[in-house]
């Protein structure tokens, strides 16, 4: 089944994979220190995205290392702000050192979850790339507040879906602490992902039909079979 699919890659967080991932990707989301990544690492990433073609986005989080950023922060906007502005500025430059443009910016774990429906932090989220002088998108996911948001600044967006993770009926991602919350069968992330590319639905793990839109397609880096995913699906829409 031939599908035009775009497909992105969550990369430079400590797995080393990315020689493997980026001949199958479209874009990716560097780490920028804020839950993992170092000036070398995204120096690293960025040469490989470069010389694959690969468009490149920043990737920040709470500034959280010890979780991963994948635990919800109590912290003030300003410090947030602070932040997520360093993050991306330390990619921003190591970018433009091999002449190339950031394209865009994607929040990271809790991050990410939580601008779904807190305003503040969606808010914090869309200061931060307002203020950057290029025109920079936002990934984010269809239906959420930060979606909204966005647009209302007049910031770019684009729908991210995910194909290796299962949702909720609200369109929220399974938490990763429950079980089923991550597809590694490539099957079933093939699945899914023609579900949403075709059929503009998504079954949720509670066996509900929800609608959803999708502009670039998530497979996590870290899960241990990503690779073999990512050249299933490119073979399976080839």
């Amino acid at each position: 089944m031939k599908l035009n699919l775009n497909i992105n890659a969550d990369v430079g967080e400590g797995i080393g994979n990315e020689h493997l991932l980026m001949p199958y990707l479209n874009s990716c989301n560097v780490a920028c220190g804020g839950h993992a990544g170092s000036e070398e690492e995204m120096d690293r990433v960025v040469r490989l995205a470069k010389s694959n073609g690969v468009i490149i986005g920043a990737h920040p989080s709470y500034p959280d290392p010890e979780n991963f950023g994948r635990v919800s922060m109590d912290i003030s906007s300003a410090d947030l702000f602070t932040s997520l502005v360093k993050q991306v500025r330390s990619l921003v430059k190591i970018v433009r050192s091999h002449s190339l443009n950031l394209h865009h910016i994607k929040p990271h774990g809790a991050l990410y979850n939580d601008a779904v429906k807190d305003e503040g932090v969606a808010q914090v989220i869309i200061e931060a790339v307002k203020g950057f002088s290029a025109p920079i998108s936002l990934y984010v996911p269809y239906g959420s507040l930060i979606a909204d948001m966005a647009q209302s600044a007049n910031i770019k967006v684009c729908y991210e879906a995910f194909a290796d993770r299962t949702y909720q009926n609200d369109l929220s991602l399974t938490p990763r602490t429950q079980k089923g919350s991550v597809i590694t069968d490539p099957n079933l992330v093939w699945d899914q992902l023609c579900q949403m590319a075709i059929n503009g639905k998504v079954i949720t793990a509670e066996g509900e039909e929800r609608p959803i839109e999708v502009d670039t397609f998530c497979i996590h880096g870290d899960t241990p079979n990503a690779v073999e995913i990512l050249k299933f699906i490119r073979e399976k829409s080839s």
